[in-house]
């Protein structure tokens, strides 16, 4: 089997309202849709899904790179060799995990469609019975913030998670808010996004938000300052999960050895795919690291590979693919009934793209042969 075409798709997605994180304020969501035949018909969807801040890739950047280097490469290549792709892209162009991604989660959807397999089984089998979603909520004023937390438990949701990180007083006060608004029963976890920049505001925020037995503090610290991750593991008794920190083995290797978090966020476009995402739970296994899918708030076509990958994986005890309930418009349909969310067994990836839902998403298109 042979790559006879590979035709990249630049979208924007509609969000419902703005998604705000402590670096930025997003209107709607820039993705990139990659479109892999084979010489046999085959056809296989994958998408990578940048964030300039995360991963230093733009929606212009990745478009470029997959379009003008990595997509003219890979025609003739057999999209099995999972491993050889991976080493052929990493030898023509240095990081660009995202570009890389969206040929990687296509290979899988062929190799699905081609061994009538859904892609849990080609990476493990299925290990856990459901999927269970939590409701993420941006960041917005306290009192904004547990009214949509308390209509998040109506609504049939059994944890939530929240984005601080522009205010540590303010911030503060947005978790004593959701805590009161849902009670003691709910867990909430708390994702800063690198907005409290060192370990000594971190602490300085956690010390008062005690009594509300959150259950986890994210990524409070700068990405590349792991000692500071390490300080802040070492005088709480939070749980403490690294997300923008981690991107490949290495970095994941020096979190293990200096026992800077207990858990680990692995997003499939921070690292290249689901073949290297696959690798970083084994290593996280290895260390002692409980491990969550999380999401660049993806459409239906990268949720549902980080899907599958959660589904097989033992190690992985959350997710937060949640970016198609988001949008006011996608290009293909998961199955959510809240708080789980439901794979296909159908296979390769198990969804349908709405073709003309991505006609007139794409802002622009190239097919390279």
């Amino acid at each position: 089997m042979k790559i006879k075409s590979i035709e990249v798709s630049a979208i924007r997605l509609p969000l419902i309202t703005p998604f705000i994180v402590s670096y930025t304020t997003y209107e709607d969501m820039p993705s990139i849709i990659v479109k892999i035949e084979t010489e046999c018909g085959i056809i296989g969807y994958g998408e990578g899904t940048p964030d300039e801040h995360v991963t230093g890739e733009t929606w212009e950047s990745t478009y470029s790179i997959l379009t003008k280097t990595l997509a003219p490469s890979l025609i003739n290549h057999n999209p099995f060799q999972i491993e050889k792709i991976h080493e052929k892209m990493n030898k023509i162009v240095l990081g660009v995990p995202t570009a890389k991604a969206a040929i990687d989660i296509a290979c899988y959807d062929i190799m699905g469609k081609a061994s009538n397999q859904p892609v849990y089984n080609l990476l493990g089998g299925q290990y856990h019975d459901v999927l269970e979603i939590p409701k993420v909520i941006s960041i917005l004023t306290p009192e904004e913030m547990a009214q949509e937390a308390k209509v998040a438990i109506e609504e049939g949701y059994k944890s939530i998670k929240i984005k601080v990180g522009t205010n540590k007083e303010l911030d503060i006060k947005r978790i004593n808010s959701v805590r009161s608004a849902v009670g003691m029963r709910y867990p909430i976890k708390v994702d800063a996004n690198q907005g409290w920049i060192n370990s000594s505001d971190t602490m300085y925020v956690l010390e008062r938000i005690q009594n509300c037995e959150i259950d986890w503090i994210e990524q409070p610290v700068v990405a590349n300052d792991i000692d500071a991750l390490q300080e802040v593991k070492q005088k709480t008794s939070i749980p403490v999960m690294i997300d923008e920190g981690i991107h490949g083995p290495k970095e994941l290797k020096e979190v293990i050895i200096k026992r800077a978090a207990d858990k680990i966020n692995i997003k499939i476009m921070k690292c290249g795919g689901l073949y290297p995402a696959s690798q970083l739970v084994h290593q996280a296994e290895l260390g002692g690291l409980v491990c969550q899918v999380g999401s660049m708030v993806e459409s239906s076509v990268a949720s549902v590979a980080g899907l599958h990958l959660a589904l097989a994986k033992k190690s992985i005890h959350s997710n937060e693919l949640v970016g198609p309930l988001m949008f006011s418009k996608d290009i293909a349909t998961i199955k959510y009934d809240i708080p789980y969310v439901h794979l296909s067994d159908e296979p390769g990836l198990g969804i349908h793209i709405d073709e003309q839902n991505l006609t007139e998403l794409t802002v622009k298109s190239i097919k390279v042969e």
